[in-house]
Parts: C-alpha cells; sequence; structure tokens
C-alpha cells in the first residue's frame, strides 16, 4: 500500500471510508511552531461533505483529534498524528460490489491488487474520503509557509462542465487575492458564474449523472532556487502528491499541453530586472519553473477531476461470478461534481510538496 510520501517531510495516510477512523501521521515537521488551529479548522470545512445540496449529504464534521506532536499547542518535533473519526456510514449501500463492480471505480482493480481482501465499503482505502487528513497535513504546513517564509497557496475552480472561469494573471498573483479566494465557498475569479454553475451541477445531479472539472492553483512567494533536476523537480513532487487524490487525471504547469501549439519565440520568458531589483521573466507562461527549480515567479497549474464515477444512473458492468452483463443502478450517497471540493484539495497537495522541498532547501531548523 503505497500511502507514505515525502524526503524530508514524510506523510502517512490511514484508515478507510467506512472504517472506525481516518487519519495521518506528519514526520519531520520542525519543532517550535505554533499553527493557527482556526485556520486549519476552516480548511477542514472547506473541504467537508454536507455543507450543500451540490455536495454528498453525508454528514462529516471532520473534527481531527491531535495525538501527538503538539505540547501546548506547539509542534514538539516529535511525529504528528491526528485521528479523524468516521461518523456518518451506510455500509449496506456497498454490499454485492465485489461481484458487480462500478465502472469507472477502484471495485475491479482494488480486489485484483488486494485479492478480494480489500475493504470495499465506501472505497475503502481508494475513497476520496481520506483527502481529509491530507487537508490536515496541508492546512498545517500552509500556515507555516505563510507566517515563515510568506508563501501563499490558493486556487479556484478554472472550469466546471462546460462552464470556464477567467484564468490568474501569470505574472501578477497577488497574496490577498488567494486568500479571498481560499474563504469562497465556490471560488471563482468571475463570480458571476456561480448561478450558472450551480444550475448545471444541479441539473447532472437531477440527471442521475456527474460533471467534471479543472482546478486552477497558485503559489506566490516560493522565492527562486528550490528543487532540483531529473526526478526530484518541483513539478515531479507537486504532481506525485495530486495523483494520489482520487479522480485526479491530469496536471500541466503554466502553458501545458498549450505549448504544443506555438514557437519557441512566441513562449519563451524573457529575464528582466524587476522593480525590486530582482530578476524575474516578463512573461510566466513555464508556471514558475524552469529545469525543475524556481524561478521566483508565480507557480501556476492546473489538476483536472474526472465527473464522479459513482452516479445513480443505470450502467452496464458485467457479473464477475456469472460472467454475463448487468445493469448496475448505484445506491448512495455521492457528490454530482468532485471539483466544487477540489480546490482545498489541491492547494494541501500543493503546501505539503512545498514545505518538504522547503526542508530540503533551508534546513529542518530554519524558520
Amino acid at each position: 500500500m503505497g500511502s507514505t510520501w515525502g524526503n524530508q517531510l514524510k506523510i502517512s495516510i490511514y484508515g478507510e471510508s467506512h472504517g472506525k477512523a481516518i487519519g495521518v501521521v506528519i514526520d519531520g515537521f520542525p519543532a517550535g511552531f505554533r499553527p493557527d488551529m482556526n485556520f486549519i479548522s476552516r480548511e477542514m470545512k472547506r473541504r467537508a461533505p454536507g455543507t450543500s445540496k451540490l455536495t454528498t449529504s453525508r454528514k462529516e464534521e471532520d473534527l481531527p483529534e491531535l495525538l501527538s506532536g503538539f505540547y501546548d499547542g506547539i509542534t514538539t518535533g516529535a511525529p504528528i498524528c491526528i485521528t479523524i473519526y468516521n461518523q456518518d456510514m451506510h455500509s449496506k449501500d456497498y454490499e454485492g460490489l465485489r461481484t458487480v463492480p462500478r465502472p469507472g471505480h477502484s471495485d475491479y482493480t482494488g480486489q485484483l491488487r488486494y485479492r478480494g481482501y480489500n475493504d470495499i465499503r465506501g472505497g475503502g482505502h481508494f475513497s476520496g474520503r481520506l483527502t481529509a487528513p491530507l487537508v490536515f497535513a496541508g492546512a498545517l504546513c500552509k500556515d507555516f509557509l505563510k507566517q515563515s517564509r510568506k508563501i501563499t497557496i490558493g486556487s479556484h475552480l478554472y472550469q466546471v462542465g462546460s462552464i470556464a472561469d477567467l484564468p490568474f494573471d501569470p505574472t501578477s498573483v497577488k497574496a490577498a487575492q488567494l486568500e479571498k479566494l481560499q474563504g469562497e465557498t465556490v471560488p471563482l475569479l468571475d463570480e458571476t458564474l456561480l448561478p450558472q454553475i450551480i444550475e448545471q451541477v444541479d441539473s447532472a445531479r437531477m440527471e442521475l449523472d456527474s460533471l467534471g472539472g479543472i482546478v486552477e492553483c497558485a503559489i506566490i512567494g516560493a522565492g527562486e532556487g528550490i528543487g532540483s533536476p531529473m526526478f526530484q523537480n518541483v513539478e515531479s513532487r507537486i504532481a506525485s502528491l495530486l495523483y494520489g487524490v482520487p479522480a485526479v487525471k491530469g496536471i500541466e504547469f503554466g502553458l501545458g499541453f498549450d505549448f504544443a501549439g506555438k514557437k519557441g519565440s512566441e513562449v519563451n520568458d524573457c529575464f528582466m530586472l524587476q522593480e525590486d531589483q530582482k530578476i524575474g521573466t516578463k512573461t510566466n507562461y513555464n508556471g514558475g519553473i524552469l529545469g525543475g527549480i524556481t524561478t521566483g515567479m508565480p507557480i501556476l497549474f492546473k489538476t483536472v477531476f474526472k465527473p464522479t464515477p459513482s452516479i445513480s444512473r443505470k450502467q452496464d458492468t458485467l457479473n464477475i461470478k456469472t460472467g454475463l452483463e448487468e445493469n448496475l443502478e448505484i445506491h448512495g450517497r455521492h457528490d454530482p461534481c468532485i471539483a466544487l471540493r477540489a480546490p482545498v484539495v489541491v492547494e494541501a497537495a500543493a503546501a505539503v510538496a512545498m514545505m518538504d522541498l522547503y526542508l530540503e532547501a533551508y534546513g529542518y531548523d530554519a524558520g
């Protein structure tokens, strides 16, 4: 089970969707830091289910119980362990999925990998429920990076279904803009799009279907010279965490796949001396990263989430025991659009990755 990640900062996520609890162990976090627990609580609520009719009706408070690594509200340097107890489970909704697996889900591949011993209730360890402890780890790292290095991470819904938001300005993303987005239930640069998004998501829900989406994330203040070439570059570290998030199917940095239709003369980021006498680039098509190393410009990337595979509409699947095709009607509680709750998860993954890179660049005792 590949549920441990990191070099200097290591996280290990445990639990299942319908098990007793889920949680995370964070090893390597610096001692002497007093986190803003109100900020962490707000981040947890951003991801929590059951907040509106546009999300799953499963009700979970997602209150983390701190088991170790803190004393008088300050990190001790010991491994930080938190547990989040599951409360609202309808496990009977998942009986029979070993025999008749859901299309687009991990029911079948999970059985292949673990010889049928995997916990299939609610998706088990494959569930998006496991992003709750990731968000805790990310919120802790995000708070540290902001307090210690003035690094700010924020995101918005770049696309939901067929509705596209405005993109970030690649050269002038501001901390105040990102912090404002963190406080929005549906973070958008063009807020006039909200009624259309609500209508489209609700329409998909009423049709027993689901929608995909894209989250655009920005990291500012990271400075220059962080990261390494080849296999420890900034892109690979961020992407490796994001690909651990259920439903993520693609990531692009800067222009990403749009580079294919451009000429070098159109998209090379030319260097310049900025007003503060620091070296920057006139454009930021590469998303703040060259050779796997930060340039000092805003780090920008987009993450695409596929439509929720668990939909109530009848679908064709295979009965593994009989070898015959059957119609499957999925019961249970599922998001009509996973992407709506994804911005804080994307930010969390980015924060954990940047924290690991920060400790590698500046050392364990840097603050």
